[in-house]
């Protein structure tokens, strides 16, 4: 049966308050267990919740960022389920009146084309406790920490507009990147502030009938969601040529075994029996608040990938590369505010600072090179003080000791060779023995010139200049 691959996204994405949604309890990452815990989120008899306004500013920023329809009120409600992290017995969330509908947002696709992904609704949360399972041989119990319990939530619902691998990796790239751009949250999948939680369904292709949603959790990272999303599409389509029935479920990803695990039927609204929250009161978003908070947003990633084209002169590939994260994209700039080279500028950030990055896992920000730096390493090349060889010895010191790379130059006597009458002599050493290669590239193989510059470059310790010697050989043996 030919299958289509049906997947929609609940984004959970902890906010970079210092205090937690209903309580001034503090939302640091790292602490030791139950440290960072009131009467308030432990659900105590008699404490009351009071909203955090600068949560309430980035859900209203996130909703503005994605395009949604916000409401002048808005209000929150009771979501009423029983689990062990969960310390009241229900969830302050919203159900009638969320933060934002109707938005949208768009992605790059590999081919080259834009898709637009409906967003359903934002609404704001608080986020529930962390279950922490023995695993040692023979342990059957598991234990609980409340610190994260009442960490404030967006959480962003997809409409089910994502087909393929692709796309939904495109997808969660780009709203990580929007998020970081936004600066409503650190989006550190490896510590929970940021969660993929895929809804997948399977229907026979050409099918208008939605099939049954099976929400997966338990994915923290976004290689995991695709394996996930995978071995799910895998599972269904086999289930439904067999005739067997897709149940609506919840499941949780096995890492170790790489497959899904039924949790729990998939619950509907009714299950929850929300219920307007009667320790808060509605909320007024005036449309001067909004206002406000728009004109504070920073340029957006698409926005500011399509600028990159335009007035950098980048190919797209590039642009998207460099506006995924906003303090990337702030280095680019600041390179190029330097030396004048967008295309070098790129070239170097792509290729020399993203692998030093990703081999370290670590963000722009921490790069000890600063883009000053590196727009004068890019300057020394382009006035043909080193070559560009050199330049990446230099590089690889500048990032070992943060030293300024004309003081790397001059300190290790690594400025180009551009005295004609030196490279000349080096020239003709090399063909001198080197006289078959020589003859060889004289009788029209062009190939076996690269082993002449090659051992120019070798006996000038890399220094020579590269065009000049491509010249002198020509010269010497094409006249």
């Amino acid at each position: 049966m030919d299958c289509e691959l049906i997947i929609g996204f609940e984004i959970h994405t902890e906010l970079k308050t210092r205090t937690k949604i209903f309580c001034g309890c503090s939302t640091a990452f790292g602490s030791p267990p139950n440290t960072q815990v009131c009467p308030v989120c432990l659900g105590l008899p008699g404490s009351l919740p009071v909203l955090n306004r600068q949560a309430l500013e980035f859900g209203i920023r996130t909703a503005i960022a994605l395009e949604c329809e916000i409401p002048e009120r808005t209000a929150m409600d009771r979501k009423n389920y029983y689990y062990p992290d969960l310390p009241k017995n229900y969830q302050i969330s919203q159900q009638y009146a969320c933060l934002g509908r109707g938005g949208h947002i768009d992605i790059a696709l590999p081919d080259g084309s834009t898709k637009r992904i409906r967003i359903n609704n934002i609404h704001l949360e608080e986020d529930a406790g962390k279950l922490m399972h023995a695993e040692e041989p023979g342990s059957n119990h598991s234990v609980v920490d409340l610190n994260r319990a009442g960490t404030p939530l967006i959480e962003i619902v997809t409409e089910p507009d994502l087909r393929s691998l692709e796309e939904a990796q495109a997808f969660m790239q780009t709203m990580r990147s929007l998020l970081r751009c936004i600066d409503v949250s650190d989006c550190k999948m490896q510590e929970g502030s940021l969660r993929f939680e895929a809804n997948i369904s399977v229907r026979p292709r050409g099918s208008e009938t939605l099939g049954p949603k099976v929400e997966i959790k338990n994915l923290n990272s976004t290689k995991t969601v695709l394996r996930c999303i995978e071995h799910e599409f895998a599972r269904q389509s086999e289930m439904l040529e067999t005739g067997e029935r897709v149940l609506q479920e919840t499941r949780l990803w096995d890492d170790v075994r790489e497959q899904t695990v039924a949790m729990r039927s998939k619950e509907v609204a009714n299950d929850y029996r929300y219920f307007p929250e009667p320790d808060l009161v509605p909320i007024r978003i005036p449309v001067a608040w909004r206002e406000e908070v728009r004109a504070a947003l920073p340029e957006l990633p698409a926005v500011r990938r399509e600028r990159f084209i335009r007035e950098h002169g980048l190919p797209e590939y590039d642009a998207g590369i460099l506006t995924i994260d906003r303090a990337l994209a702030d280095y680019f700039e600041a390179v190029v505010a330097g030396c004048g080279q967008p295309k070098l500028a790129s070239n170097w950030i792509m290729t020399s600072v993203l692998s030093h990055l990703n081999e370290r896992g670590i963000d722009i920000d921490e790069f000890r090179v600063p883009a000053a730096a590196l727009a004068q390493l890019i300057g020394l090349i382009d006035e043909g003080v080193i070559n560009s060889k050199i330049a990446k010895t230099v590089f690889e010191e500048m990032v070992a000791t943060g030293e300024d790379p004309r003081r790397i130059v001059e300190a290790k006597g690594l400025m180009q060779i551009t005295d004609t009458g030196a490279i000349e002599e080096l020239v003709d050493r090399v063909i001198a023995s080197n006289a078959e290669v020589a003859e060889q590239y004289r009788s029209g193989k062009d190939k076996a010139k690269g082993r002449l510059v090659g051992q120019v470059m070798k006996a000038s310790r890399g220094k020579a200049n590269p065009q000049l010697v491509n010249q002198l050989i020509d010269e010497r043996l094409r006249g």
